[in-house]
């Protein structure tokens, strides 16, 4: 049996881009976004436990192959395909990932079926700072990014940029300052994440809300799962979107 039997599978398209998504649940609603190599059994878990918190949950699938365990034959396979997917960026700097609109377009459906305050965005790895991109619409009222690492961390001014452009880093900060927090979790040496943290730190101040685990570790939500990581996250949700729902 599939991890993802119990899940509604649909599509979504945006601008000419179709993905296939993967739904489950009742409540408000959450984008999660898996990691590299893809939709693992791992991050359905999780996913699963968001959905039992009261929330229908949407995952849009990327890359890589939905129910496949995150090993490193499925790694190999995927990163080249990611290399010269023109929807990531992986290198630059100053730059919001171009998937960007589509899941951004994603979060606005879901909200206008939905309604409330907006949906939740969680990230991860690879996708980590996808959700801090999300946050320009307004649909997205709790966005999260877990262990954020693209641009990929080559030299300072990479392991520093916060995988947007100018003008929507304007737009994240004049919605933080509105009092849209943002969730990041991570483990303070996974040198995949750089100095993005403190990046977040200047740039949003109080309004980001960082967890930070010691020992060594980076996928704090699945492979070096954090309960407490697990816990902040469903609690961030669950303050954002259902009590402002009631």
């Amino acid at each position: 049996m599939s991890a993802l039997d119990s899940w509604s599978r649909g599509s979504h398209t945006h601008d000419g881009t179709t993905h296939p998504t993967y739904r489950k649940g009742s409540g408000p609603g959450v984008v999660i976004i898996h990691e590299i190599p893809g939709m693992s059994p791992e991050v359905i878990g999780f996913a699963d436990e968001v959905v039992a918190a009261g929330h229908t949950v949407v995952m849009p699938h990327l890359f890589g192959e939905p129910g496949a365990p995150a090993t490193g034959a499925q790694v190999a396979k995927v990163l080249p395909k990611l290399c010269v997917n023109k929807e990531f960026t992986k290198l630059a700097t100053g730059e919001t990932t171009p998937v960007a609109g589509w899941l951004r377009s994603l979060a606005r459906d879901l909200h206008a079926e939905l309604g409330g305050p907006g949906v939740g965005a969680l990230g991860m790895c690879f996708t980590g700072g996808f959700a801090l991109a999300m946050m320009v619409d307004d649909s997205v009222a709790a966005p999260v990014l877990c262990q954020p690492s693209a641009p990929f961390a080559i030299g300072r001014r990479r392991g520093a940029d916060l995988n947007l452009s100018p003008a929507d880093l304007e737009i994240v900060k004049r919605r933080a300052a509105q009092g849209c927090s943002v969730l990041g979790l991570r483990y303070r040496k996974d040198p995949a994440t750089g100095t993005r943290f403190d990046t977040l730190r200047h740039e949003l101040g109080d309004n980001f809300i960082a967890v930070e685990f010691e020992g060594r570790g980076h996928a704090v939500l699945t492979a070096h799962r954090q309960q407490e990581a697990v816990d902040r996250v469903l609690a961030f949700f669950g303050e954002r979107l259902t009590a402002a729902a009631g």
